[in-house]
């Protein structure tokens, strides 16, 4: 596979990524290893593999999960466009979580040994990586304060609605309707509710007339109404973001 230059990446065009330094930009591509193309459902990084590779992930979706010992999975984050993966594995452990592809995937890869020489000496895209890193906290920080305290029908419509907003920021929509390419149970494994449940509010959250959701193809009607019942709060304009 002809490996996509840093500079050519349809990625950075967007207005959501800061812009790098040209030393910067000439310093990631020295890192990067290879270009991955994986199938949906192929597994990224595999509960309790030694040192995995990062990752930015090119095109596609994909999650980031744990499982118990009887099969049941949490899913704890989806990764879209732009995201970087495995940062949060610490340098010499085994993997906690694992990382599926939802859709087919193309990704970047960079050596996990090499992470410690930005920080040695790149301090900037040293920043730009725990920036990353802090980001993933904070929406995991959202997700339990959905579990604990939002109800069904509030987090349903917060994960729709921040999902929704993610993908809007790359691109990904069209106006106010996206094809989605998560199921019921995926979100069921997101918000800790049996597929049962998710689909019995889901049919409550249609009857606001506030958004739509059926074989995958969601639309926002009334973005205001839909943010109210989700309990969201926008913050101010977001800033660009780092990309690795």
């Amino acid at each position: 596979m002809k490996l996509v230059p840093c500079a050519s990446c349809p990625l950075r065009k967007l207005s959501l990524f800061l812009p790098l330094a040209p030393g910067e930009l000439a310093l990631i591509e020295s890192l990067k290893r290879d270009q991955a193309m994986l199938r949906a459902d192929a597994s990224i990084i595999h509960e309790g593999q030694t040192n995995a590779p990062l990752y930015t992930l090119l095109s596609g979706w994909a999650f980031r999960f744990k499982t118990l010992s009887d099969g049941r999975r949490q899913i704890l984050n989806f990764l879209l466009p732009g995201d970087f993966i495995g940062v949060q594995q610490k340098m010499s452990d085994a993997s906690v979580h694992g990382v599926q592809a939802l859709t087919d995937v193309m990704l970047c890869v960079f050596p996990r040994e090499k992470l410690w020489d930005l920080y040695k000496d790149y301090p900037t895209l040293a920043f730009d990586v725990t920036w990353l890193a802090a980001r993933e906290e904070q929406m995991l920080d959202e997700g339990l304060l959905s579990v604990g305290r939002r109800t069904a029908m509030e987090r349903l419509a917060y994960l729709l609605l921040t999902m929704f907003q993610r993908a809007e920021e790359i691109g990904l929509t069209k106006g106010d309707t996206i094809q989605f390419p998560f199921t019921q149970q995926h979100v069921a494994d997101t918000l800790g509710m049996s597929l049962v449940h998710i689909n019995k509010t889901l049919q409550r959250l249609n009857a606001t007339k506030t958004m739509r959701w059926k074989e995958r193809r969601f639309e926002i009607l009334n973005r205001e109404e839909l943010a109210k019942i989700a309990f969201y709060e926008p913050a101010a304009p977001r800033a660009r973001r780092p990309f690795i």
